[in-house]
């Protein structure tokens, strides 16, 4: 069995239309209609919480607190692709500051997701460019250990392929499968429209849940031909 190499640098990645669309929705929309599957951990959040980001998956796997295969990653990603980064969780040294972002942003990236620390929280957010990690650390990274890129992955505890749609904003990061991304819109469509109806409904004084009877029937909380 041929073993792939450490590095894929060919990738197939979800189509920039379909990222123009996501990007309009929240991450939280995105997450229902997805199944309520593939949203980050909330350890993965925001530097600052206007930060919106949506693009295709570009994986990179690292030891805890070595960012050798970020810098290699860095010069092969292409603008638009967001870095999403499996950095273990670890939060006892940074693996990206102000230098390795302003590459990225200069570059054209469409942000970087990072599962575990970085640093220069007050220079980020003057950078003007989506940044989500796990935490801070003012501790600087080694750059000897080898790692992987566009691998699949696993970020903030759930599953990221290379090209996958990844959508993050300040409730934290949604990520749906390429290959079921362009199904996705007409629902999350639906479900704006649905939900600002309820909003119209709930300002007209109607605050009633109408499922929630059956469902706490249904849950052996309330019994037949009982009611709240």
């Amino acid at each position: 069995m041929t073993q792939l190499p450490e590095i894929i640098r060919d990738i197939e990645r979800v189509a920039p239309d379909v990222v123009r669309q996501a990007a309009s929705f929240q991450a939280a929309i995105l997450a229902d209609v997805a199944g309520r599957r593939g949203t980050m951990h909330g350890r993965v959040a925001p530097v600052h919480q206007n930060m919106k980001v949506a693009g295709p998956a570009f994986t990179v796997e690292v030891r805890p607190g070595d960012n050798l295969m970020i810098h290699a990653a860095i010069a092969l990603a292409q603008p638009g692709d967001v870095l999403v980064i499996d950095g273990k969780g670890d939060l006892a040294a940074a693996l990206m500051g102000t230098l390795m972002l302003s590459a990225c942003k200069k570059l054209g990236l469409a942000g970087v997701i990072v599962d575990a620390a970085i640093r220069d929280k007050l220079e980020i957010l003057e950078l003007d460019f989506p940044v989500f990690s796990a935490g801070f650390n003012p501790a600087g990274p080694t750059k000897y250990v080898p790692g992987r890129i566009n691998h699949p992955i696993s970020a903030g505890g759930t599953s990221v392929n290379p090209g996958d749609l990844v959508v993050g904003d300040a409730d934290g990061v949604v990520v749906i499968e390429r290959a079921k991304a362009p199904g996705m819109l007409a629902l999350a469509d639906k479900k704006v429209a649905d939900e600002a109806a309820r909003i119209e409904a709930i300002a007209r004084g109607d605050t009633a849940s109408k499922w929630l009877p059956a469902a706490l029937r249904a849950a052996g909380v309330l019994k037949d031909g009982e009611s709240l």
